[in-house]
């Protein structure tokens, strides 16, 4: 859930609103030299926000960029508009790196950028979107998941004036925000792809590994309350024992050999750690704890395809927590995708070459013709309930 992402720097600037399609088109990315599109970033701007506990910021900014052209229909509406949200700790930089836009957003990838219009939204309390870190530090506003979702939607609807979304894909944090679209949003999107998120309430193990961070934070003398002038040990330490727990048993087997391969790997979750501010982090974790999609499931009506990692120890399959509740659902599927020795537990969700196959599967549940890279390459989805 938890991780830096490198940084983005093919980025052009924008005024909130839909680009035009020659704003969102030109330009070529590096790491492909066909004339795929560009990101354009922008700013999303709301005075005087009310948060759902009743605090309140002057100016609250929501960063975010898009990629591709949005497509209006016969009504003038968009009608491709895919949202795709990040986890806890990452932004839209994450999900616009190589690594993602190889995998998915490429000519012929499940989410072509030629095809559709995508959404990538930096959260509250992450990325170049208003956070402690910005100057109020201990002092923000409290925010839960809730208020995440309330201003996802006032960007699609507000600022970029979409109606409906074709789909969403939430990465964990993403994919619990993307539950909570299903059910609290229902006609608003053809179909919802929540990955490694479950939707239950946060417990359980899950619960556990959230509060122990938290009170290693305010625990160690060097935060302050809030007021810190260096990181605090206290989550560099705990972030230690999170990334031991985020990776597959196999995958550290094979990472870590040695004495020294154990150095590096300590060494890289030091310099991840000291990347990230702690109040942000803090505030992130303690968002979570509203999270409870279970007694609304009833109300979700759009086609959603669950998947996760048999390797995911956050959201252990074990639990059958999608085999008891997937079912329920009008239109609902999942699949557990079986781990390797090399894939990486919760963290596969940062290795979409992996499963980026399902996205193409789901893409064509809602209807869409294959892309040219899933031809030949497509699995039958599971059907837990009905299509």
């Amino acid at each position: 859930m938890l991780l830096c992402g490198p940084t983005f720097q093919d980025t052009a600037s924008a005024q909130p609103g839909i680009p035009s399609a020659a704003s969102a088109g030109e330009a070529t990315a590096p790491w492909d030299q066909r004339a795929n599109p560009t990101a354009v970033e922008a700013d999303a701007w709301f005075d005087n926000y009310l948060f759902r506990d009743g605090e309140t910021l002057p100016r609250l900014r929501i960063h975010y960029a898009t990629l591709g052209t949005p497509h209006r229909n016969a009504h003038g509406a968009v009608d491709n508009a895919v949202l795709v949200l990040h986890w806890t700790g990452a932004d839209s930089r994450t999900l616009l790196s190589p690594t993602y836009t190889k995998a998915l957003f490429d000519r012929g990838r499940p989410l072509d950028a030629n095809r559709y219009y995508l959404i990538f939204p930096d959260n509250v309390g992450h990325g170049q979107s208003s956070k402690p870190s910005d100057g109020l530090r201990a002092k923000f506003p409290n925010y839960d998941y809730g208020d995440i979702v309330d201003l996802q939607h006032k960007l699609v609807t507000e600022t970029l004036g979409i109606e409906h979304l074709h789909a969403i894909l939430g990465m964990s944090m993403g994919g619990m925000n993307a539950w909570q679209w299903a059910e609290t949003y229902p006609d608003m999107m053809d179909g919802v792809m929540p990955v490694v998120s479950l939707p239950i309430t946060v417990s359980g193990r899950n619960l556990l590994w959230r509060r122990m961070v938290i009170d290693a934070i305010r625990s160690d003398p060097d935060w302050k309350s809030g007021e810190y002038t260096q990181t605090p040990r206290g989550w560099v330490q705990g972030f230690g024992v999170l990334r031991m727990m985020i990776d597959s048993a196999p995958a550290l087997q094979q990472e870590i050999p040695d004495g020294a391969a154990a150095s590096k790997f300590l060494a890289t979750v030091r310099f991840q750690a000291e990347r990230v501010d702690a109040n942000d982090i803090l505030y992130s974790l303690k968002s979570s704890f509203d999270y409870d999609p279970e007694p609304g499931l009833s109300r979700i009506r759009a086609k959603l395809f669950a998947l996760n990692f048999s390797d995911d120890e956050f959201n252990p399959d074990t639990l059958r927590v999608l085999e008891r509740l997937v079912p329920t659902l009008q239109h609902g599927r999942y699949l557990v995708q079986q781990g390797t020795p090399s894939s990486p537990g919760h963290f596969t969700m940062t290795r979409p070459d992996l499963w980026a196959r399902h996205v193409g599967e789901f893409m064509q549940w809602l209807g869409d013709a294959p892309s040219q890279a899933s031809l030949g390459d497509i699995w039958p989805i599971p059907v837990s309930a009905g299509s």
